[in-house]
């Protein structure tokens, strides 16, 4: 870990503002990116607002959301983040065969039409940074307009969050075993 905990002594006014609001919104307490992202408060408040909508009130159902976040965190090599949503995935109803087969960098085997739209979706996304016309039109028909841009929100924010425990090199919690 490349970055100490804050201890709220250590905190300035700003930085213990912005940890209070993350504490006491419905993530429950200040884990992963967000104590690496208080050492720029301003950055952190907007940060945690703007996941707090895509995790909390997007328009996409939680399976099709979490599946994109771990989508996202297996991009992105993101340990932490695979650790800390796989969990609300299975719990949003994606099988468990998928997110499996995910973690071993193989396209799922299984998957629903939707997720894999979602799938398709996000991988080209990443890969390609565009997707083409067809995806883009499927994605449009399923989710909406408002849907596809959540879904590319969803996409974006999770990438800066795997930027920033990528870097931070955020471990996983002691005895929990590497995804892949």
């Amino acid at each position: 870990m490349r970055f100490v905990n804050l201890e709220p002594e250590r905190m300035s006014e700003a930085q213990k503002r912005v940890h209070d609001a993350i504490a006491g919104g419905p993530r429950g307490g200040v884990r992963g990116p967000f104590g690496v992202l208080l050492r720029s408060p301003e950055l952190a408040d907007r940060v945690q607002k703007v996941g707090e909508h895509l995790r909390f009130n997007s328009s996409l159902p939680a399976r099709l959301n979490e599946f994109a976040i771990l989508i996202n965190a297996r991009f992105w090599g993101s340990k932490y983040e695979w650790y800390a949503h796989r969990p609300f995935a299975i719990k949003g109803g994606l099988a468990e065969s998928i997110a499996d087969d995910l973690a071993q960098n193989r396209r799922p085997a299984g998957m629903k039409p939707d997720e894999a739209l979602i799938y398709d979706f996000c991988t080209a996304l990443h890969r390609r940074h565009a997707v083409d016309d067809a995806v883009f039109e499927q994605a449009v028909a399923l989710l909406g307009e408002q849907g596809v841009v959540d879904l590319i929100g969803v996409s974006g924010y999770y990438t800066l969050v795997s930027m920033i425990l990528n870097v931070a090199d955020i471990p996983l919690p002691a005895g929990v075993p590497s995804p892949w």
